[in-house]
């Protein structure tokens, strides 16, 4: 991974993107893919589309989502203390003692999820994080002092924390999930710029909006490019830490490579063509099934336009939807590597038909 790379990789994920307000994350990510591709398309509520051979009429997207998780102010009480609603899979159980970023017109407003000290749970029946009872302290007694910080109802609130790389290479940070796809698909395009390729088909480089509400994004953007072919990377987890029963989930590991997708919306030819690129190219791989639906933005090309060819790549995560989730550097070079040698044998016109 090269350092420019790793640099535009802190920068993108320090800064805020939560869901349906995602627009100063997209401009960093078009301001870096800008070398690397031919157009910009940009839609009206934020998604954004580097485009390689516009005019072409086969399209292949590579996707990723640029939201991450975050919370409204739903609530101010009399005596100024801040109830939460979730915007997006924001986890309650994570949220005391942990400090938070409000965004106002007035630039942000700092704050804490206060939570009771341990003195005063005693006794067998001690209640747990809730969505009805953590809350959000400004440092102001009254309604009218939260409100004149220029707090309301409607306000979206991030986690300030910060990337950081842990021993050597374990990336760091709030919002992997999934602005790593963001960031890897970037580098696919920058890879292909480098290595002087030309596809003989158009390339769709695409960072969907407000997938952790719904796969609203990629819903949009797809009946817009009305692609042929959709490769969508995403995170999965890492199972193997605790309370995480491997029987239920699988067995997806950190550091053991990309994980590749069994599910009713991944198009089979399509995920063969990945299982053969990766042995082709020994890139190590991982395998996952999924009941009914990925629940990622692989459902939303898969079922779109009559029916778009469709397969999903993910980035084993531990601790997603927390502040500390983490990866392994090895496995987003890997996913690199995966997807963009994938490109180069997919051809032009190829229907991906099981009646071939």
């Amino acid at each position: 991974m090269q350092k420019d790379s790793l640099a535009f990789l802190e920068k993108y994920l320090n800064n805020a993107s939560p869901t349906g307000y995602e627009w100063e994350g997209q401009k960093l990510w078009m301001e870096y893919l800008k070398p690397y591709v031919d157009e910009f398309i940009t839609d009206t509520y934020g998604t954004a589309v580097g485009v390689i051979n516009p005019d072409a009429k086969y399209k292949v997207v590579i996707e990723g989502h640029a939201d991450e998780i975050s919370w409204y102010v739903n609530y101010i009480t009399d005596e100024g203390l801040i109830y939460v609603i979730r915007n997006g899979g924001s986890d309650h159980m994570i949220a005391p003692s942990k400090r938070v970023n409000i965004h106002t017109d007035q630039g942000i407003v700092k704050g804490v999820f206060g939570w009771p000290a341990i003195h005063t749970r005693k006794g067998d029946n001690e209640e747990t994080p809730k969505l009805d009872n953590i809350c959000i302290d400004v440092g102001c007694t009254t309604k009218d002092e939260v409100e004149k910080l220029g707090v309301h109802v409607g306000c979206v609130i991030t986690y300030p924390d910060k990337f950081f790389i842990l021993n050597k290479d374990k990336f760091v940070c709030r919002g992997l999930d999934n602005r790593m796809g963001g960031f890897m698909i970037a580098e696919v395009a920058r890879k292909l710029k480098e290595n002087n390729i030309k596809l003989p088909f158009g390339l769709y480089i695409t960072n969907s909006v407000q997938e952790e509400i719904g796969l609203r994004g990629a819903e949009m953007i797809t009946a817009r490019i009305m692609p042929n072919v959709a490769i969508v990377t995403d995170v999965c987890h890492d199972t193997t830490t605790p309370m995480i029963k491997k029987e239920k989930e699988g067995l997806t590991k950190m550091g053991d490579g990309p994980v590749i997708s069994y599910a009713p919306a991944v198009q089979n030819k399509l995920r063969e063509l990945l299982i053969n690129t990766a042995n082709e190219h020994k890139i190590p791989f991982q395998r996952m099934a999924a009941s009914r639906m990925t629940g990622t933005d692989t459902d939303a090309f898969a079922y779109s336009n009559g029916g778009v060819a469709s397969a999903l790549i993910s980035l084993p995560l531990r601790y997603m939807h927390t502040t500390v989730e983490m990866v392994h550097k090895s496995d987003v070079e890997n996913v690199i590597e995966l997807i963009y040698n994938s490109l180069l044998a997919i051809k032009d016109g190829d229907e991906f038909s099981y009646f071939d």
